[in-house]
């Protein structure tokens, strides 16, 4: 066989099964690169579903945008790696910890309660609405990128 007909294969074979594992996330990303299409990024009220629905289904390990208020700033985490540590307020019914790794990226300096704060994170869910974490970078490049943005500063 030719080799441009075996990658056309492979890549069929794979977005199939990416496919297969997750039907919606293969339709969000054709429509999205769709030339017919107008790219946009999805609103605050897009990120808040998505978290709720995480927390709902009780997922974990998976990259999450949003946005929230800090409704609590916890003393530090120095067991270990170093961690920021507050609650964001996603919705009245739900707030997430935010674990920032202070060893690996700046600490958000003055931050305080009522401040609204985005995040790029991976969400684990919890009883109590859940953590984000590896909001920073790899150093090993081994993980997306994470970041928390406050006043348009971005610590990563």
């Amino acid at each position: 066989m030719k080799k441009p007909v075996a990658i056309a294969i492979f890549a069929i074979v794979a977005a199939y099964s990416w496919y297969q594992q997750d039907p919606s996330a293969a339709q969000d990303f054709f429509a999205s690169t769709s030339n017919n299409s107008t790219i946009r990024s999805p609103s605050a009220a897009e990120y808040k579903d998505r978290l709720t629905q995480a927390y709902r289904q009780q997922l974990s390990d998976i990259q999450i945008e949003g946005q929230g208020k800090v409704e609590k700033i916890l003393a530090d985490d120095t067991k270990g790696s170093r961690h920021q540590k507050f609650i964001l307020r996603i919705s009245a019914e739900q707030t997430v910890l935010v674990a920032h790794n202070i060893d690996l990226a700046p600490r958000i300096a003055g931050l305080k309660e009522g401040d609204e704060v985005r995040f790029y994170g991976e969400y684990e869910w919890n009883q109590r609405g859940g953590v984000i974490h590896w909001t920073h970078r790899d150093p090993a490049g081994r993980h997306p990128h994470g970041w928390l943005e406050l006043r348009g500063r971005r610590y990563q």
